[in-house]
């Protein structure tokens, strides 16, 4: 087909491919238009650029083209660039693979996409976030770059929404080959497998997989669609009756069908390993923790000599990531658990077997609550046919479903596009930034625009954070935030780590809180590890703390030499651990280039002045993370855990594995979280106890008003009308202008980022102010405003200054 392939590209300047993964699109079609542009004679004018949704794929993608045409990946023709890591390829006559986010950073210095002549935008099929935005972006250039040619690629048949999308432009589909695949579904397992599960299972009352997805946005569920799903189990039921052993139907009737059953899929492998043919088994789990729980009872049941367990996950080093595609030696099993990272993005190419839980980690977005939601759901029936298409890549396979046909037939037909169901403050940073127009103008073009409460939310976030004006318009904060490659309140924690000399420990703090936490938890150790996880966090009652007291840990181990036995008496993964150093070091590279710091060493001294104050890193903390505060209201009798509220779900509950979920008394009332996320009740994550001044001095606007009933010369001063202290008019005051003089200082330096700025300095400016502020938060241990010393100290420098 690569004549009608490139006939296609060279008269149109739109195209869309679609072909059933493992076809070749993805290696294969650009090494077309390349090589056709080399015979030509135009090669040194061709430069394409191909997108992945992730970084493997962009990696194992380059490596396996690289080795087809015979070259090194990276300074031939083929290269590759993803976040902290690049092969890049010369500069003409190439193919760069990359992910999405990569060519949205390129757009910023390069809004035509000039040094580029095709772009590629691959597995669009996926309707991830950064790929819906750049079909807008690359729709609206296409005008002014008649010479750009964008091809898109999808491994699913609804190619047409596409099409349509792009002016009905023309559409080709690559039949490819896969050998037959057997499916069983889970009433033949059981049947095949005589499991019959453990005898105290009880029956409980399943669910549609479309129900589940409605009932967990809406958090409500209809009795009417209730019964009507109770009659058709039971009509099921009586179906298949008669094809099985009664022993089969009994333990379907005892089993939560609605979730994942470990014992059956690891007596199902055991089945696999012991009576059928060689061949690698590809075995799709929701997320890490499913996978983690997979794994370790695997490697229990299973002899390790035959059987080679590779978890997979997107967010797992590179190094580890690769070793999926490696050959086992003969007479070994490779068994590969992987979240939908396997699904289309990469194809392992020995797999034989395919068991699917039916699952997959899915993130919603309720907007009338703002709270999201990351759940297991049951997976699309496109994503159950990429599945099943896994196993016949080299030779007839098996694909067992854990899930009934039944549930198969209740599947919705395609997976909700991010857009719809994720917050979007980064993606209006990245609108401002490339100067795209008003947000919601440009999102009412997407493909699948999103609801306009959604952008409202966003908009109003970017407000609080002062990233945008009134006229949303990009502030000098706003522009900096949009340049880190990160969540922008997890941005402005990083820049107000720079500014105020408290660096180091904000960068750690804010890796973890961009990528994952370093800790890991043994299924058979997991009080352990929260003991050891609560010993870091010291008396600070903060999850926050706790990792920043792991990472600097493993940095004084790996001095001395010890790092691997300090990971595994602390319960953490040294892979993750590296991989937050090197997100450090990228950080800093992008403040030392914004002009922030003087080197990109995280540890460069004159930003590191307060690296162990403690109680300033919790301040910079809830400056980043603001209005994410619950209030805590704690009970009469203080031996049991204070209650928690916010201002827009009312109660909510600290998430188990929160160093503060079983503290009955704290010095403080308010807490500050990374995000909320509802499951069975809405859980707050990664929590802070904080007081009262980082509040003040760091949270939203302050008011003032006269306290009733509390005599003369006391106010209650608030932040936002929520957060309230009552206080002696004089402090307050004195705080409220303090926090104009602090504002007014902050926005100079964020305008002027080589401004020198630092307390304790008196030849800069404003240091004068910042030490009183400093040392106010410093001094604060609980919620009292007598602390003389920095009060008196506040009001004689405002004194000076005026």
């Amino acid at each position: 087909m690569k004549k009608e392939i490139l006939g296609l590209i060279s008269t149109n300047q739109v195209v869309v491919i679609s072909g059933e993964t493992g076809c070749g699109k993805t290696t294969q079609v650009a090494q077309f238009i390349l090589d056709d542009a080399i015979q030509c004679g135009n090669g040194s004018l061709c430069r394409i650029a191909c997108t992945q949704p992730r970084r493997i794929s962009a990696i194992s993608v380059a490596e396996r083209v690289a080795i087809e045409r015979g070259e090194q990946c990276g300074g031939g023709s083929v290269g590759y660039q993803i976040r902290l890591e690049s092969r890049l390829p010369r500069s003409r006559g190439s193919i760069i693979y990359c992910t999405t986010g990569v060519l949205q950073r390129w757009l910023v210095s390069d809004p035509f996409l000039k040094s580029t002549s095709h772009v590629i935008i691959d597995e669009i099929h996926e309707r991830d976030l950064m790929s819906d935005f750049l079909l807008i972006i690359i729709r609206d250039l296409l005008p002014r770059r008649p010479d750009l040619k964008l091809v898109l690629m999808s491994a699913t048949l609804n190619a047409e929404i596409f099409s349509t999308y792009f002016g009905k432009c023309p559409m080709l589909h690559i039949p490819g080959f896969t050998y037959p695949v057997k499916e069983f579904y889970i009433e033949e397992i059981i049947e095949m497998t005589r499991w019959h599960g453990p005898k105290w299972q009880k029956y409980t009352r399943r669910k549609s997989p479309y129900k589940d997805r409605r009932a967990q946005k809406i958090g409500i569920g209809d009795e009417a669609e209730e019964e009507e799903e109770e009659v058709k189990w039971r009509n099921y039921i009586g179906s298949i009756r008669n094809r099985f052993h009664g022993s089969t139907i009994e333990t379907m009737e005892n089993m939560d069908l609605d979730q994942i059953d470990f014992d059956l899929a690891v007596k199902l492998i055991q089945h696999i390993c012991l009576n059928m043919e060689a061949g690698a088994i590809l075995v799709f789990m929701p997320g890490w923790e499913d996978i983690s729980k997979l794994h370790e009872n695997l490697k229990r049941t299973l002899p390790s000599d035959k059987c080679l367990l590779i978890p997979l996950h997107s967010l797992m080093p590179t190094a580890n990531q690769r070793q999926v595609f490696d050959r086992p030696p003969l007479g070994v099993r490779k068994i590969v658990i992987a979240t939908n990272i396997a699904e289309t993005s990469i194809t392992i190419d020995d797999v034989v077997f395919v068991v699917d839980c039916g699952k997959v980690k899915e993130k919603s977005y309720d907007a009338s609550r703002k709270i999201s939601c990351l759940m297991p759901v049951w997976i699309s029936t496109a994503s159950s046919r990429q599945r099943r298409g896994r196993a016949g890549r080299v030779q007839p396979g098996y694909c067992f479903h854990l899930f009934t046909q039944l549930q198969a037939q209740s599947f919705i037909d395609y997976q909700l596009p991010e857009m719809l169901r994720t917050p979007l403050e980064e993606l209006c940073l990245q609108i401002k930034i490339l100067k795209l127009g008003m947000v919601r103008e440009f999102l009412s073009k997407a493909l699948q625009p999103p609801e306009p409460l959604a952008v409202q939310n966003a908009l109003d976030v970017l407000a609080q954070l002062n990233a945008l004006d009134t006229k949303e318009n990009l502030t000098p904060l706003g522009y900096h935030l949009a340049s880190l490659p990160v969540d922008p309140r997890i941005g402005k924690m990083i820049l107000f780590g720079a500014i105020l000399s408290c660096l180091d420990p904000v960068l750690t703090v804010a890796s973890t809180l961009g990528f994952r936490e370093p800790f890991v938890y043994p299924l058979d150790k997991k009080k352990l590890a929260d003991k050891v996880r609560t010993r870091l966090a010291g008396d600070s009652h903060s999850d926050h703390i706790a990792v920043l007291n792991a990472y600097r840990g493993w940095e004084a181990a790996s001095r001395h030499g010890n790092a691997s036995t300090y990971c595994w008496e602390n319960f953490l993964s040294t892979q993750t651990l590296k991989m937050l150093s090197n997100m450090k070091c990228q950080f800093a590279r992008l403040l030392y280039d914004s002009g922030f710091l003087k080197s990109s060493d995280p540890k460069e001294p004159s930003a590191n002045h307060n690296a162990d104050n403690i109680k300033l890193v919790k301040a910079i903390l809830c400056a980043g993370l603001y209005p994410n505060v619950a209030r805590i209201e704690h009970h009469d009798k203080l031996k049991r855990p204070p209650r928690l509220f916010t201002q827009e779900d009312g109660k909510v509950a600290l998430h188990p594995k929160s160093v503060n979920v079983e503290v009955t008394a704290f010095q403080n009332d308010w807490l500050i979280y990374h995000q909320k996320i509802k499951s069975s009740k809405v859980f707050i994550h990664d929590s802070t106890v904080i007081a009262p001044f980082p509040l003040l001095f760091f949270g939203g606007s302050i008011s003032m008003h006269v306290e009733q009933g509390h005599g003369q010369g006391h106010e209650t001063i608030a932040v936002d009308n929520f957060i309230k202290f009552r206080s002696p008019k004089r402090i307050a005051n004195l705080v409220k202008d303090l926090r104009r003089e602090l504002d007014t200082l902050l926005e100079r330096k964020i305008s002027q980022p080589s401004l020198k700025l630092s307390a304790g300095q008196d030849s800069c400016p404003g240091s004068a102010l910042l030490t009183a502020i400093i040392e106010l938060i410093t001094s604060e241990e609980s919620v009292n405003w007598k602390r003389r010393r920095a009060v008196e100290q506040m009001e004689h420098e405002r004194r000076q200054r005026r």
